[in-house]
C-alpha cells in the first residue's frame, strides 16, 4: 500500500512536471512567435519606408531631367540645373538655411517689369532658389528678385529693380537755316527707367505695382508704369486688368533689359503706342506653350491721361483735362515657333492694333468736341531731343489701326528678325480721305563671349544672353562675362496722299531711316553696359525743326542694373 502511494504520487509528480514542462514550452514558443511577428512587422515597416523614399528619389530625379530636358530644348546654351540629393530642411526651430537647385534661366537678366507667373511656376523657382528661413518665413531670391514668403508660398511679396542711366549726345546734326535748332545737345544724360517693381502675390492671384521714377524723356518726371490684378490659376495663361502694358509686336513683348539696342524700332514704338504702350488700362489674358503664343487685351486711356496739371506727365501724349470721351482699343498678337532645336529656332508671328474710337477732347466749345491723332519720333535716341518725323494733328480721326507681320531666325549665336507694319487712320468729315503710313526694321545680334540669346517662349520673343556663375567678371581667373555685337536698319515713312488737290488730305511727315550699332557687355545676370553709335537721315516734314530734310549722328550708352 505504501509501495503503491509512493509509486502513485512519483507518477503525479512525474505527469506534473511533464506538463510543467509542456506548458513553459508552449509559452516559450508562443512568445517568441510574438517576437518573430514583431520583428517581420518592424521590417515590413522598414522596407515601405525604404520603397517610398526610392519613390520619392525616383519623382525628384525625374523632376530634374524634365527640368533639364525643358532647358535643353529652350535654353541648350543656358546654365544647367544641378541637383541636390538631399531636399529635406533642417528640424532647427528658428533659421535654417536650404540650398537650391540652379534654374533654366540663371544667368539670364531679370524682367523689367513684376514677374507673374502660376503658383506652381513660383514655387519651382522658389525651389531652384538658395533660401533662408525664419521662423517659418522664407528669404530667397528666385530669379535674381528678393521675395518674402510664407512656408507654403502661398503669400509672397517680391521687389524688383530696372534701373536704365543713358548718357551721350549728337554731332554733325545742326539745323539748317530757318529751322529750329531742337534739343539735339552734344552731351546730356537722362534716367530714362528706374522701375522698382512690387508683387504680391496670394497662391493664384497676383497684384503688380511698378512706379517709375524715370517715366519720360526727360529727367525728373514720376509716373506709373503698371498698377494690375492677374490671375494665373489656369494652365500657362496669364489674365490682367488694371494699367499694363498689353503685349504687341515681337519687339514690345521683350523686356527693355533684353533690347538689342538702347530703343525700341521707331515703327513698333509708333505701333504700340495706338492702343497700347505703358501703364494702359487693360483686360485681357496671354496663353503661351512651347510653340505658340497668343494674346488679347480690350485698352482704354494711358495713366494720367485725363489729368491737365502736367502735360508731360505721361508716357505719351501728355494729359489733358478737356477730355470726356476717353478712347477704347485692343490689340491682338499671334506667334508661333514652328522650328525649335538646339541650333536653331524660327519664330513667325502677326500682330493687330486699334483705337477703335478715339478720345474726344472739348476745345473752345463745349457742346461738340474733336477726335484727333498725330504720330512722330525721334531718331531713336531718348534724351529728351524734339522729333524730326512728325505728322502734325490728323484732325477728323476716327479710328486708327496697324497690323503686320513678325519674323526672327536664331542660328546658334546669331539672331536676325524684323517686323513690317501697315498703319491706317480712318477720317470722317465730307472730301476727307484715309491716311496711310508704314515702317519696318531689320535688326541683328551676335554673341562672342557667354550664352547666347534664346527664344522665350514665354515672352514669344527672343532674350537676353546669359552669364554662368562660372563665367561672370573675373579678370585674375580670366572670366570676361559675355558680349554681345548689335546693329539694325529701322524706316518710318510718314507721308500719305502727297499729290492730293486737297491740301487737307495732304500729310508730309517725312521719312526717317536709322542706322545703328552697338555693343552690349553683362559682366553678370544683373548688370549691363550699352553703347550706340547712330546715322539718321529725315527727309523733310512739317516739324519746324526739320522743314529741308535733315541728318546727323549720335553716340549713346546706358548703365543697366536689374533685380
Amino acid at each position: 500500500m505504501t509501495f503503491s502511494l509512493r509509486r502513485t504520487t512519483a507518477l503525479l509528480a512525474t505527469s506534473t512536471l511533464m506538463s510543467l514542462g509542456i506548458f513553459a514550452g508552449q509559452a516559450h514558443a508562443a512568445d517568441q512567435m510574438e517576437i518573430m511577428e514583431r520583428q517581420i512587422h518592424a521590417m515590413q515597416a522598414q522596407l515601405n519606408a525604404l520603397k517610398k523614399e526610392h519613390n520619392d528619389e525616383i519623382k525628384r530625379a525625374k523632376a530634374v531631367l524634365a527640368r533639364q530636358r525643358e532647358e535643353a530644348e529652350n535654353n541648350p546654351y543656358g546654365q544647367r540645373s544641378s541637383y541636390i540629393g538631399s531636399h529635406q530642411q533642417s528640424t532647427a526651430p528658428l533659421i535654417t538655411v536650404r540650398q537650391g537647385t540652379g534654374g533654366p534661366d540663371s544667368g539670364r537678366p531679370a524682367s523689367d517689369r513684376a514677374d507673374i507667373t502660376s503658383w506652381a511656376d513660383f514655387q519651382r523657382a522658389t525651389s531652384q532658389d538658395e533660401e533662408v528661413t525664419v521662423g517659418g518665413v522664407k528669404i530667397g531670391f528666385p530669379k535674381g528678385r528678393p521675395t518674402i514668403q510664407s512656408s507654403d508660398g502661398a503669400y509672397a511679396l517680391s521687389i524688383g529693380l530696372a534701373f536704365h542711366e543713358d548718357f551721350g549726345g549728337f554731332f554733325n546734326s545742326g539745323p539748317r537755316r530757318g529751322e529750329s535748332r531742337g534739343a539735339f545737345n552734344s552731351f546730356t544724360s537722362n534716367m530714362r527707367r528706374l522701375r522698382i517693381p512690387f508683387m504680391f502675390r496670394y497662391k493664384n492671384w497676383v497684384a503688380a505695382v511698378t512706379p517709375d521714377f524715370g517715366a519720360n524723356h526727360n529727367d525728373g518726371y514720376v509716373g506709373l508704369y503698371e498698377g494690375n490684378l492677374n490671375y494665373t490659376g489656369f494652365r500657362n495663361t496669364i489674365l490682367t486688368a488694371g494699367y499694363f502694358q498689353p503685349r504687341v509686336t515681337e519687339e514690345d513683348s521683350e523686356s527693355s533689359n533684353d533690347f538689342f539696342t538702347l530703343e525700341r524700332p521707331s515703327i513698333t514704338d509708333m505701333v504700340r503706342n495706338i492702343a497700347a504702350g505703358d501703364a494702359r488700362f487693360s483686360v485681357g489674358g496671354l496663353h503661351y506653350e512651347k510653340r505658340w503664343w497668343v494674346a488679347g487685351y480690350f485698352t482704354g486711356q494711358e495713366w494720367g491721361h485725363r489729368n491737365g496739371s502736367d502735360n508731360g506727365s505721361t508716357y505719351y501724349g501728355g494729359g489733358s483735362s478737356n477730355t470726356v470721351d476717353s478712347q477704347t482699343g485692343g490689340t491682338l498678337r499671334v506667334a508661333g515657333r514652328p522650328v525649335a532645336t538646339k541650333d536653331w529656332d524660327v519664330h513667325v508671328g502677326v500682330s493687330g492694333i486699334s483705337a477703335f474710337r478715339v478720345a474726344c477732347n472739348t476745345g473752345t466749345s463745349t457742346t461738340s468736341c474733336s477726335r484727333s491723332t498725330s504720330f512722330g519720333q525721334r531718331p531713336e535716341f531718348d534724351i529728351g531731343e524734339a522729333n524730326l518725323a512728325g505728322t502734325g494733328t490728323i484732325s477728323n480721326a476716327a479710328q486708327v489701326w496697324a497690323a503686320g507681320p513678325e519674323l526672327g531666325v536664331r542660328w546658334k549665336r546669331l539672331i536676325v528678325k524684323g517686323e513690317y507694319y501697315h498703319v491706317g487712320v480712318q477720317r470722317s468729315g465730307a472730301g476727307l480721305k484715309s491716311a496711310g503710313f508704314q515702317g519696318w526694321y531689320g535688326s541683328a545680334a551676335y554673341t562672342i563671349l557667354g550664352d547666347p540669346r534664346m527664344y522665350n517662349y514665354k515672352e514669344g520673343a527672343f532674350g537676353a544672353p546669359g552669364v554662368k556663375s562660372s563665367e561672370e567678371f573675373n579678370p585674375a581667373l580670366n572670366q570676361w562675362g559675355a558680349l554681345e555685337v548689335v546693329g539694325h536698319y529701322s524706316v518710318i515713312d510718314l507721308n500719305s496722299n502727297l499729290n492730293d488737290p486737297n491740301p487737307s488730305n495732304v500729310i508730309r511727315g517725312g521719312q526717317q531711316t536709322v542706322w545703328t550699332g552697338g555693343l552690349n557687355w553683362y559682366p553678370n545676370r544683373h548688370f549691363r553696359f550699352m553703347l550706340d553709335y547712330s546715322h539718321f537721315i529725315v527727309s523733310r516734314s512739317m516739324q519746324a525743326t526739320n522743314l529741308y530734310g535733315r541728318t546727323g549722328n549720335s553716340i549713346a550708352a546706358r548703365i543697366q542694373a536689374g533685380f
